[in-house]
């Protein structure tokens, strides 16, 4: 219920927005997008200018025909993703390549007033550097700063400075607008209905008017928790001894006032038409060209049986594809969603026996959201049942937008409470721990919140695009013509209150497929013909990298892959190998290899490879770290980990990178020993070079720069 000095303060605002018309000021939003993540944003500031008083214009960085920086006079908001081991996204490439222009002048864009933020991952060595090439360039060509720049970190979660930044945002352009003339006209029109604003305290006090309004709604959801436990009769335990989890929360956030965010408008309109039959194939759910579908030829496990992590390695056949590939190149595999969490999934939206009619999408006719569009990753006239299996990605965790718009559709109060807060920001803590990091998905929300039924049309506006998976290529086409190896870990999710033990998307389906080749007493382990049991997968080359072994045969290789980062180290060795049988008499340099695992005896991935390449001297050295092992003498306690050996030979790598003009390569996870080798590289530089560890840190990003210190990671 609304209070009487509410109910005035309403009126005031009314009176006031009659009487106060301004004209919206114009800004220009760009994103640049890998994922989905840039866009998402940027669509939510296009949302929230209006309400602050401005007029966004939005596009896609890649559309250089809807928009001119070079004539721009209104200020520039640029979102961007970093996508790789540091690059622009794809939709940029073309962008940035155009402003690295070298005859283009020192001045170029001295008329261009910008603030930009950057979306990364800390796990990654070059956090957000997709945003920061573009922000530095531009400084380079004369554009300043209108609003200070924001890093976006994935790893803790993004909101945690995007919230704040946008907050910031609408200040930074008030002041940016009053120092550049006042109340800047959009193109000249006079006042509307239609470019209005509320002044500043009238903003607040419609801010003020939800929350008591959210306070209000909180005390009867507080009511009705209360009551549900006190009419248990086997219960004895009070709501304030509960402990939180995704479901309920404790004081003080049970009982807080709370500020969520607007509610994103709906634009589509589903309408589910029943099928005539006709068959569907897999062909056309991707933007990636070429895609390639090919047979599994071989299926081994690297690991034994009592490993903590189950290792694959897959052969696709490519003899009759135009695919090709050098050793260090990586390639997407596309993959669907589990046809278990499908089925789930529309048994509890109550769509089972519609899931093969046939979707078709159009926008909503009295839609609020400016510019919608139809989903490119959606597929007119495809099933229900193909579109949640191969177009969108139904474990991706639920945004805050996506889980505020789940709670208009949640009746019971207390539900519906529970959902407010976890998209709130007084219960953010709340959102990261039982959300992200639970790495809840949209099903788990709705089995955890029963009374939470949304339509499918929210689920289409909310769900990202189902992403390809990127693998390492783990051969030699020279070793192995018309051949193409892979390696992975079976990813398992464990299980928590609100979600089930899964394994990830691809890696499951993969191990699902390669399972009859698995064994040695099927059918298809024993055909004579396996192509015709050879389940096919389709895969598709990624943009070509430098991860290569150098063009100059003589110079050093050092390779640290601890883990399934052994991959393309293989393919090197394979490669390597052949190069030397070829040319008796060339000049090769030295190859060093540290690996790392956990124990000899369960997870030493390519064992008798790596001593064949050993023995015939195409690997010259062999660094192995167990880091679970009981350790056996001073060097091997020294050595739990790959950084742990390579601070071991310090003196060797140090002359080849510094004096022999030796390449290093880093593959395998990113979150902690990607970021430890690149430590221990630099200490080990200030040491044998004797410089501090600032001239040390610049020494390894002139190593980057030359392309001799290449990392493939990931997290």
């Amino acid at each position: 219920m609304i209070t009487r000095t509410c109910a005035h303060e309403l009126s005031v605002i009314s009176v006031s927005h009659s009487l106060c018309l301004e004209i919206m000021r114009r800004f220009l939003l760009l994103y640049a997008t890998q994922k989905g993540q840039a866009k998402a944003i940027a669509e939510e500031i296009h949302e929230q200018a209006a309400a602050h008083g401005f007029s966004a214009d939005l596009h896609c960085i890649s559309e250089s025909d809807e928009y001119d920086l070079n004539t721009e006079t209104a200020p520039v908001v640029v979102v961007v993703s970093t996508t790789g081991t540091g690059d622009p996204p794809d939709t940029a490439r073309k962008f940035v390549k155009d402003i690295h222009d070298k005859t283009l002048p020192a001045d170029f864009f001295a008329h261009l007033r910008y603030g930009l933020l950057g979306l990364g991952d800390s796990e990654y060595t070059y956090f957000c550097n997709g945003g920061k090439v573009i922000d530095k360039r531009l400084q380079e060509l004369g554009a300043r700063h209108f609003y200070d720049t924001g890093h976006a970190d994935d790893c803790v979660g993004l909101e945690l400075v995007v919230e704040p930044w946008i907050a910031g945002l609408w200040t930074a352009l008030t002041k940016h607008f009053k120092s550049s003339g006042g109340q800047e006209e959009m193109n000249g029109a006079l006042p509307s209905a239609s470019n209005t604003l509320l002044k500043p305290e009238m903003l607040h006090m419609e801010s003020q008017i939800e929350l008591l309004r959210l306070d209000d709604s909180r005390g009867r959801d507080s009511e009705v928790l209360e009551q549900g436990e006190v009419n248990r009769s086997d219960s004895s335990t009070s709501v304030k001894e509960l402990e939180p989890s995704l479901v309920r929360s404790i004081p003080p956030l049970s009982q807080a006032s709370l500020s969520i965010p607007a509610l994103p408008p709906e634009y589509l309109q589903v309408h589910l038409r029943e099928s005539l039959g006709q068959e569907e194939s897999q062909e056309s759910v991707t933007s990636l060209d070429p895609v390639f579908q090919v047979p599994i030829s071989k299926a081994i496990q690297l690991t034994a049986d009592d490993a903590i992590k189950t290792t694959l390695l897959l052969e696709l056949d490519i003899s009759t594809t135009g695919f090709s590939y050098q050793p260090g190149d990586a390639f997407n595999v596309i993959c669907p969603n589990s046809d278990s969490e499908v089925h789930s999934l529309l048994q509890r939206l109550q769509l089972a026996d519609q899931r093969e009619h046939r979707v078709f999408l159009e926008i909503k006719a009295d839609t609020k959201k400016k510019g919608a569009v139809l989903p490119q990753h959606v597929p007119e006239g495809r099933s229900l049942q193909f579109i949640l299996t191969w177009c969108l990605e139904i474990r991706s965790i639920p945004k805050k937008a996506f889980v505020r718009a789940l709670a208009d559709y949640t009746s019971d109060s207390a539900e519906k409470r529970r959902l407010q807060e976890l998209c709130s920001k007084q219960g953010a803590s709340d959102y990261a721990l039982y959300v992200r990091d639970a790495a809840a998905c949209l099903l788990d929300l709705l089995l955890a919140f029963p009374s939470c039924h949304p339509p499918l049309g929210l689920l289409l506006e909310h769900l990202p695009k189902l992403q390809p998976r990127p693998y390492s290529c783990a051969s030699s086409g020279l070793c192995h013509p018309d051949k193409l190896r892979f390696v992975f870990n079976i990813v398992e999710f464990p299980k928590s209150e609100a979600v089930v033990l899964r394994r990830g998307v691809c890696t499951g389906w993969l191990a699902t497929l390669a399972d009859p080749l698995l064994q040695p007493n099927t059918e298809a382990s024993q055909a004579d013909n396996r192509e015709d049991w050879a389940p096919k997968v389709s895969i598709s080359p990624r943009a070509v990298n430098s991860f290569h072994l150098p063009s100059d045969h003589s110079a050093p290789v050092i390779m640290v892959g601890p883990g399934t980062g052994i991959a393309p180290f293989i393919g090197f060795l394979q490669h390597r190998e052949k190069l030397q049988e070829q040319h008796p008499d060339g000049s090769f340099g030295a190859m060093w290899l540290f690996f790392g695992c956990r124990h000899k005896d369960r997870d030493y991935l390519f064992r008798e490879e790596l001593q064949h390449f050993l023995a015939r001297g195409i690997l010259t050295h062999l660094k192995v770290s167990f880091s679970r092992e009981t350790p056996v003498g001073e060097a091997a306690a020294l050595a739990k980990y790959v950084q742990d050996n390579l601070q071991l030979h310090s003196q060797e790598l140090a002359r080849l990178l510094l004096e022999e003009d030796g390449c290093i390569y880093v593959c395998g996870d990113a979150k902690n020993m990607a970021k430890d080798v690149n430590d221990a590289l630099a200490e080990i530089i200030s040491r044998e070079a004797g410089v501090d560890k600032l001239e040390a840190m610049k020494t390894l990003a002139t190593l980057k720069e030359e392309k001799r210190y290449l990392q493939d990671i990931w997290s």
